[in-house]
């Protein structure tokens, strides 16, 4: 028999390795010794009052065994010889296209104009220390995308699009750890995902895919509303049948080809701002109630803020507790920033996105002689802006948080985490005051909603700028583009994702689109 039950557990009952066994037991009414296994399915933290308590969905096997192998399973078969599917980029909404694809019994054929990991690792390094940008190669664009070098957030409100927990499955199944199918908001770390991206890869290559790094397309030959073949950058073409384009938000070349060819796409909404970073020991005292360290059992805190300034939201974008901020251009001559955190989230800092909603067909009317890449000429602006404040290197323009909103050019700067360095700037006079204004305001009303937040101690970094794609390629009811019939937008790029879960989600519905008609 298995009964799933709702436990409540303080953090002094936690200390206990057996309290999830007692408490069941007492709230069934039975004896302890009758419970043969208790399984977490959900596990959250209530810090609303300063008696934290740890909230667990369980299932409670009574006198049964507790399975030993997941419900999900993986049907990866031989496709070497079966026909292909081309995929254009490797970042998770690619990943799980060409997954999906070996599971159809179709070939995928992934084309990734960046490295491998492991060989990754020389140009973030070389951006951090010679604040050099290999264009190819960076933090958004090689093995695994901008998600591989995330704090690798699986949080997702996409649920109708897909089954998450097929996606989390797949990820454990490739050596993410089990406790990804547990938390409320679960993540891998970025020391962690590059070995699960890798196991992916090799998955793939096991049964007869094909991943070819250093790849990249720079052409589409089109005859009859039909891509017939792929250019690369050395002028090889390869002809095709049916292709996924899951490029990525930042591939700005890709929307610039399409567009010169005169395949429809559309300016679409986004949001960009800056990222705030906090020691991690004031966002622990104001989220868990506490004077000094955080409880042992307790993981480095985060937040979620939003507020309505002027008719627009500004919000907090991807939060990373115990992490790092980075430097996430994709050409030089741009300074655009970003966050992640390892698995243990054990750094000494706390950044986050605080970023304003921008329509654009609304707020940006200086930029309409750009058409659909209205938006893309903005944030490009925005991020060379940026470049400049920032002394003409990857050294990005900060304030402290309370200059910002004062107006003051800060004489000095907090410490963080970013490796390439921070140089004082007025980034409340520089950002566009559609932006900054709105910024300062929302900075305010965080402070009230949770005090301790608005702090001289906390900088603010610009720019975060690439918080979704602002572009998208317009598709229809069959997932394949208006005007070609066998191109089928995919994921963040074409803009139907944002993040992880919900781009390999669109992948997999992708895979399953363009196999339908071979």
């Amino acid at each position: 028999m298995v009964k799933e039950l709702q436990l409540r557990i303080s953090l002094k009952e936690e200390e206990r390795s057996d309290i999830l066994v007692l408490k069941s037991a007492l709230k069934l009414d039975i004896d302890r010794e009758d419970i043969t296994g208790v399984k977490v399915l959900r596990k959250s933290i209530d810090a609303r009052k300063p008696k934290i308590i740890l909230n667990y969905k369980v299932a409670v096997y009574i006198r049964e065994a507790l399975p030993e192998k997941s419900d999900y399973t993986f049907d990866y078969k031989d496709v070497s010889k079966a026909k292909p599917i081309h995929i254009i980029g490797f970042g998770p909404a690619g990943m799980y296209a060409a997954l999906r694809c070996i599971e159809l019994g179709f070939k995928p054929i992934v084309l990734e104009r960046g490295k491998n990991v492991k060989d990754r690792r020389r140009d973030l390094k070389a951006i951090n220390q010679d604040h050099f940008v290999n264009e190819d190669s960076n933090y958004c664009f090689g093995e695994g995308g901008a998600g591989t070098y995330s704090d690798g957030k699986l949080y997702t409100r996409s649920l109708k699009r897909g089954d998450v927990r097929r996606i989390f499955e797949n990820l454990v199944f490739h050596g993410a750890t089990d406790q990804i199918l547990v938390d409320a908001h679960p993540h891998i770390g970025t020391n962690k995902l590059p070995k699960v991206v890798q196991n992916i890869r090799e998955t793939i290559l096991n049964y007869g895919g094909e991943v070819h790094f250093e790849t990249r397309v720079t052409d589409f030959i089109i005859k009859d509303n039909s891509i017939k073949a792929i250019q690369l950058l050395n002028k090889e073409e390869i002809p095709v049948d049916q292709v996924i384009l899951a490029t990525g938000h930042s591939a700005r070349d890709i929307f610039y080809l399409l567009h010169k060819k005169e395949i429809a796409l559309e300016a679409k909404s986004f949001a960009m701002g800056v990222r705030v970073e906090h020691p991690q020991h004031i966002i622990d005292s104001i989220q868990y109630h506490c004077s000094g360290d955080r409880h042992e059992l307790l993981p480095a805190a985060s937040y979620g803020l939003v507020q309505q300034v002027n008719e627009r939201g500004v919000y907090s974008f991807c939060m990373c507790p115990g992490g790092f901020i980075v430097p996430a251009a994709t050409a030089n001559g741009e300074v655009v920033v970003n966050g992640m955190s390892p698995s243990k989230r054990n750094n000494l800092f706390a950044n986050s996105g605080i970023v304003v909603e921008i329509d654009v067909n609304k707020d940006l009317p200086k930029y309409e002689q750009f058409g659909p890449l209205k938006g893309l000429e903005y944030q490009k602006n925005l991020e060379r802006l940026a470049f400049t404040a920032g002394g003409r290197s990857q050294v990005a323009p900060a304030q402290r948080l309370t200059d910002f909103v004062k107006g003051n050019l800060s004489s000095s700067l907090n410490p963080t985490s970013y490796q390439p360095g921070l140089n004082s700037a007025p980034l409340h006079s520089l950002l566009p005051k559609f932006i900054g204004s709105r910024l300062r305001k929302g900075f305010e009303a965080f402070g009230q909603k949770m005090k301790g937040y608005y702090t001289e101690e906390a900088n603010v970094v610009g720019v975060e700028s690439r918080t979704s794609s602002p572009v998208s390629i317009p598709r229809k009811e069959n997932l394949a583009h208006p005007q070609i019939s066998n191109l089928f937008p995919c994921g963040e790029g074409g803009g139907y994702a944002g993040g992880i879960v919900s781009a390999a989600m669109d992948g997999e519905r992708c895979a399953e689109a363009a196999t339908e008609n071979l």
